[in-house]
């Protein structure tokens, strides 16, 4: 059995994620989980992920078991590696959201079925593959359209740069110095098609831009760097309607979720006529879908 596992979006090519793309949307799916399961391992708390999972799986035919860190112990009670041999011995695919991205490559160098990084400190290919459904839902096609992210060059920001690279998008952040990505991820984003900007001015990022992108500026676990981040983003990296109006006229707004209204974004923009956050919301559960339908395929 070949085994093809999912942790950041350049495990697959322009095309592969293409096709996921489309499986995400249109027709309605196959049950390609028919009589199987999905184990499902949540160091971190969860919403949009366990519920666009758990949803995804069921229409598929498959059933989905969520686990929390707690239950299994992860390199405490037992290793991660043998965690996820045993998950594999019961599921057609693991997805796993951990706070340390070594930890979700060690279980699938162990796995002997698919595993999904659902989120780490390093990467959320999920997101990335919802945004991109979102953005190409919205204009037609990404191929061409500009992507200015606002804030933390975070996890979030480092998968979406290179799943617009891999669709032939221009990604450009802004963000103040001291915080930019590191030159491996520069590397690996530009091997991905096409290389990220980085900038200090929010507004240069996102003149002519069609979509502004932001997230919260603490991660989970970083809870001890919040007042030296607030401090460094405070103000110019608030996305509000003075900075929405210079992207193009049909630009829309983006973020992730959970939001920290009144830091990196103003109430007005979040809920405003150009966001699109319940949108991308939805497509995490049609995104889920299409990529656990390309895995189960390609085995």
């Amino acid at each position: 059995m070949s085994v093809r596992h999912f942790l950041e979006v350049d495990d697959l090519n322009a095309g592969e994620l293409a096709q996921i793309l489309t499986a995400s949307s249109g027709s309605p799916p196959t049950q390609v989980l028919k009589g199987l399961g999905v184990a499902l391992l949540f160091e971190k708390p969860s919403a949009r992920t366990r519920h666009s999972m758990e949803i995804a799986v069921v229409q598929l035919g498959g059933h989905p078991v969520s686990i929390t860190g707690d239950e299994v112990g992860i390199d405490q009670r037992e290793s991660a590696e043998d965690i996820a041999r045993t998950l594999g011995c019961y599921h057609a695919a693991i997805g796993a959201r951990v706070y340390h991205h070594t930890v979700v490559e060690r279980m699938a160098a162990a796995s002997p079925v698919p595993v999904i990084n659902l989120l780490s400190d390093r990467a959320h290919p999920l997101q990335a593959l919802a945004d991109l459904l979102t953005i190409q839902q919205v204009f037609g096609e990404i191929d061409g359209r500009r992507i200015a992210y606002v804030g933390d060059p975070n996890n979030v920001a480092r998968s979406l740069a290179i799943g617009a690279g891999l669709m032939g998008a221009e990604f450009i952040i802004a963000s103040p110095g001291g915080y930019r990505f590191d030159s491996s991820d520069l590397n690996r984003i530009a091997k991905s098609g096409r290389a990220a900007q980085q900038v200090e001015d929010p507004g240069r990022a996102v003149d002519g831009a069609h979509v502004i992108y932001t997230d919260v500026w603490v991660s989970m676990g970083q809870e001890s760097e919040a007042e030296e981040k607030r401090s460094a983003f405070a103000g110019s990296y608030t996305v509000d309607d003075r900075l929405m109006r210079r992207a193009t006229p049909d630009a829309i707004f983006m973020h992730c979720l959970p939001a920290h209204v009144g830091w990196e974004v103003t109430e007005e923009v979040l809920h405003g006529p150009s966001s699109r956050i319940w949108l991308q919301a939805e497509n995490r559960m049609h995104a889920a879908r299409g990529l656990l339908t390309f895995l189960l395929r390609h085995q």
